[in-house]
């Protein structure tokens, strides 16, 4: 197993080519029903392209991301994950893995870096450090594309479990939300020894807790079951065509720039607590950020990946499973939908449930200075416990 230090790159030919694609591109009709009736409106990506095309400066991003340190790991296997790794300031820092989801990535991250490494220096406590490593999934930004079949939230738990071992953490927090909870909710299932304990701000669509034949969810589960359902048939297309025909879609999205801001940045619109202002969270060059991140290292397809894997390893969980360390989850109010804490507390040790006041799914992004404090506030007890997690309970 080896890390090695790693140089973000940077072409200014592929910014040359991504500037003339940009330009070149080919805009369908307008919607009929009128703007934002049928996903992100024309007016709006045109607009944002148009910056993109001539305003946009990569290169200044990528010296901006640079900031922090960045690794490169080989994992046994041979699979390369590229990670941040930005050590804690105080006196026993705390190692955490903290993994992104999709349509996100590294940046995604990058608010909240300090929050969680230099508490002390944004107005918390020293003491409440963490050493901070943020791989980047496989198949996303500089890890490498998975080379074959079983790249699902256990696969990677296990590889994350390598990577901090590596880097001589035999225990850890993590947290999560988005595809990086599954992942952390994987760890917890599956390496709960090496855990400290489990913090998400989402709960991963695919759980379904283990239920005894004469268990029945309550009215209030089945209500929020009911919700999902009707929000995958609303909203889950994308979702639908990427675990079922990743590389269809990715023929296009991998092609056409303007096609895959438009199919990233609806989902920071929608899912976000903007109010249709997807600009009140974020700034052009934050969003520009991510979606070149994609386009410079072509991951849109294998990005994917992980929707068709999760459909055939969903975190159904079997009879006995149980996430036994301490979890803590924190509920934005416009976070897509959101299960009642009853039906969580069936399959995690939840010791801490905060409703936050404001925020979405890009919680780490739009509300960093919320979400550190909850992991803070979170880890806060679980510093000091050299335990190992039995049936729910530190032993």
């Amino acid at each position: 197993m080896v890390i090695e230090p790693f140089s973000l790159p940077y072409s200014q030919e592929a910014v040359d080519d991504l500037r003339e694609r940009v330009r070149q591109t080919r805009w369908p009709d307008e919607a009929p029903a009128g703007p934002w009736t049928q996903g992100f409106d024309r007016a709006a990506l045109m607009d944002l392209c148009r910056y993109w095309a001539d305003e946009f400066d990569w290169k200044a991003q990528v010296e901006r991301l640079a900031a922090v340190p960045h690794f490169r790991f080989e994992a046994a296997d041979g699979t390369g994950i590229h990670f941040i790794h930005v050590r804690g300031k105080g006196p026993a820092p705390m190692p955490l893995v903290l993994t992104h989801g999709w349509p996100g990535s590294f940046v995604e991250m990058m608010r909240i870096i300090p929050l969680l490494t230099d508490p002390a220096a944004h107005g918390g406590d020293a003491a409440d450090a963490f050493d901070l490593v943020v791989p980047s999934l496989p198949g996303y930004g500089f890890s490498d594309h998975p080379r074959e079949s079983g790249m699902n939230a256990y696969r990677i738990a296990e590889l994350w479990v390598e990577l901090m071992q590596a880097l001589g953490y035999e225990r850890f927090g993590a947290q999560g939300g988005d595809i990086g909870a599954g992942v952390s909710t994987a760890l917890g299932l599956r390496h709960a020894e090496h855990l400290t304990g489990v913090h998400l701000n989402y709960i991963p669509g695919s759980y379904r807790p283990w239920l005894k034949d004469s268990e029945e969810p309550s009215a209030e589960e089945r209500e929020s079951l009911t919700a999902v359902a009707k929000w995958y048939d609303e909203n889950g297309a994308y979702g639908h065509m990427q675990g079922t025909r990743p590389l269809t879609a990715a023929y296009g999205l991998n092609d056409s720039p303007a096609g895959l801001a438009g199919w990233i940045l609806e989902k920071f619109r929608e899912w976000s607590d903007c109010g249709g202002d997807v600009f009140s969270c974020f700034t052009r060059d934050e969003l520009l950020t991510n979606v070149t991140l994609y386009w410079m290292t072509g991951t849109i397809g294998s990005s994917f990946q992980i929707y068709y894997e999760s459909r055939r390893a969903p975190l159904h969980l079997r009879e006995g499973d149980f996430v036994r360390p301490p979890c803590g989850v924190a509920q934005f109010p416009k976070e897509i939908f959101f299960p009642p804490r009853t039906w969580v507390e069936r399959g995690y040790n939840v010791q801490r449930w905060t409703k936050m006041p404001r925020g979405g799914h890009f919680a780490a992004a739009e509300e960093p200075e919320l979400l550190a404090e909850d992991i803070r506030a979170f880890f806060r007890g679980l510093r000091d416990l050299p335990l190992r997690w039995g049936s729910g309970q530190a032993v």
